[in-house]
């Protein structure tokens, strides 16, 4: 039986040209090979499976090429490079510093590089996940890396590049490897399964790719695993299924409940996701990359940003018009909050279910630009219907009405919020004011005015203290200013900053009168014969009627002024 190879070591890149995703540095270390500008020291930093070591070793293989091509692609063929594919070579070395971190494994690194290479013009050592060398390593390592022999080139590859001396980076030069596109993911997949005689939907594809998170090596694992599952023959429900993936058609499903103000039918896709065995975290985290997605294709410049299979593509694009923009930004902000709040929640279940109910909720308060909609469509309509009858005859043409002119509309060139904002503040708001030319109406009467008042009393549920002081106090009538009196100053600063308009709202529609106001007082001192009572007076006072407080006195030895 043939000796089985996984992808990610079977189809991994061995010249520049194969390199995926990395075309900027495949070119810059060409130019650099090229112009003979080779640095003594390169870090190759970036997130795991993008191809570091690779690309590491394709630059070592290069540049120790007796015969490269003419696009400067190691030969293949010549002793450097054959010694190197069949694991024999004295002068390209690789370390593993996760494993080799201790100051003698440095020291006995720096002996080695003394000694020029049997076969080549240097002798490359690559060191992998370098940032997991311990302190006293790297102070070892910093003199040798600084100035090493002429035919030493050191090749250092971390995925956690913080975590490096800053007098290490100093002494590189440091290449950031980007994360591979699920694009370029997807056609490497495809001349891989056409080699291994796999065939594999397109669909399928894009979710291997998706959940590989811009890691190569990690979506050839994720290939290999598949077609163990499925065979040669993989269609898209048995990836999700192997994958443990959740289908998009879930997330369409809930968008139509909360479209419908449907909470029941919800919670109860939401039950049958996690009966299936489903993360609530990821699947919350799913919903708001759904909702993303779908004010993503709200904007017609903005759709390449989706990376998505084109069928499903398709379907979000046919979707994104059933849902307003206003609403998908609200779903946004309550499924981020749900998702962000998940860890600290004592009841995750419960604090997703509100999400979702609360979801449901929004159709309720976007359903008012529904008739509107619905209307506008209608007066389309019969102006289809009239331009049809004149073309046929059946209706005699009628002249046509002097349109009013619209107001010039700015179009968008983007999927800007802030324009969005600018363009709701604009809208004309309904004047409360009375037109010009009406009657102005009479003060209301005392009977009218008490009646307001109670009711305004009673509508102040979530204040219970401000409803009681409501309540307690009669206002007084100046015109139509009416009074209300506290009893200081800060009382009056806050009603007058938190709650006086609303009040004031409150009995202007109470009294059917927008020129009613509310005047908030604050109540004078009580005066006696002798004037205010002074802290003294009230001290002495308590001394000559309370015996308790005398003994409090006496006890703990007070002084009383």
């Amino acid at each position: 039986m043939e000796q089985f190879i996984v992808s990610a070591r079977k189809y991994r890149p061995n010249s520049f040209g194969t390199l995926l995703g990395q075309e900027n540095i495949a070119r810059t270390l060409k130019n650099s090979i090229q112009r003979g500008q080779l640095a003594h020291a390169y870090l190759f930093c970036g997130p795991r499976g993008v191809g570091k070591t690779s690309a590491a070793r394709i630059f070592a293989k290069t540049i120790n090429c007796s015969d490269p091509g003419p696009d400067l692609e190691p030969c293949g063929v010549c002793e450097s490079c054959r010694s190197f594919a069949e694991g024999r070579s004295y002068s390209i070395h690789e370390l593993d510093a996760a494993s080799n971190n201790s100051v003698d494994d440095i020291r006995a690194l720096t002996d080695k590089v003394r000694i020029p290479p049997q076969i080549g013009r240097y002798s490359v050592y690559i060191i992998d996940e370098v940032h997991m060398l311990s302190q006293q390593a790297f102070n070892a390592f910093l003199k040798t890396l600084e100035e090493p022999p002429a035919h030493a080139i050191f090749i250092l590859a971390t995925t956690e590049k913080h975590k490096i001396l800053p007098t290490i980076l100093s002494r590189c030069q440091t290449y950031d490897f980007n994360r591979i596109s699920v694009e370029d993911m997807v056609r490497n997949m495809k001349a891989i399964a056409e080699k291994e005689g796999v065939s594999m939907s397109e669909d399928a594809m894009h979710v291997i790719a998706q959940k590989a998170d811009g890691a190569m090596r990690d979506a050839l694992t994720l290939f290999d695993q598949t077609v163990a599952f499925c065979g040669k023959d993989v269609s898209y429900e048995q990836v999700i299924r192997n994958l443990g993936v959740l289908d998009y058609e879930y997330y369409f499903r809930l968008n139509d409940c909360f479209l419908g103000g449907d909470y029941a039918g919800a919670m109860l896709a939401f039950d049958e996701i996690l009966s299936k065995g489903f993360n609530a975290q990821s699947f919350i985290g799913a919903l708001s990359s759904h909702f993303r997605d779908l004010i993503v294709c709200k904007n017609e410049a903005a759709r390449t940003l989706l990376e998505l299979a084109p069928s499903v593509a398709q379907r979000y694009k046919d979707y994104a018009p059933r849902c307003s923009l206003g609403f998908l930004f609200e779903a946004l902000g309550i499924t981020s909050a749900c998702e962000s709040a998940y860890k600290q929640s004592g009841n995750p279940r419960l604090l997703i279910e509100f999400a979702l109910m609360k979801l449901c909720n929004l159709s309720v308060k976007f359903a008012e630009a529904q008739p509107a909609a619905e209307a506008a469509g209608g007066f389309r309509a019969r102006e289809h219907f009239s331009a049809s009858e004149t073309k046929t005859g059946a209706a005699e043409p009628k002249p046509a009405e002097p349109k009013p002119e619209p107001k010039p509309a700015r179009k968008p060139t983007g999927l800007s919020l802030k324009a969005m904002l600018e363009e709701a503040r604009n809208e004309p708001v309904p004047e409360s004011s009375p037109k010009a030319g009406t009657a102005e109406k009479p003060a209301p009467d005392a009977d009218s005015l008490k009646a307001a008042w109670t009711a305004l009393a009673a509508s102040e549920t979530q204040m219970p203290r401000l409803a009681s002081a409501i309540a307690q106090s009669v206002p007084t009538l100046d015109g139509k200013d009416i009074h209300f009196e506290v009893g200081n100053v800060a009382q009056k600063e806050w009603i007058d900053r938190g709650c006086r308009p609303r009040l004031e709202a409150f009995l202007q529609k109470r009294l059917d009168d927008a020129a009613i106001r509310l005047v908030i007082d604050v109540k004078k001192a009580e005066e006696t014969e002798r004037g205010m009572y002074m802290p003294s007076d009230k001290a002495k006072y308590l001394q000559e009627n309370s015996p308790e407080f005398n003994a409090l006195q006496k006890d703990f030895d007070l002084e009383i002024e």
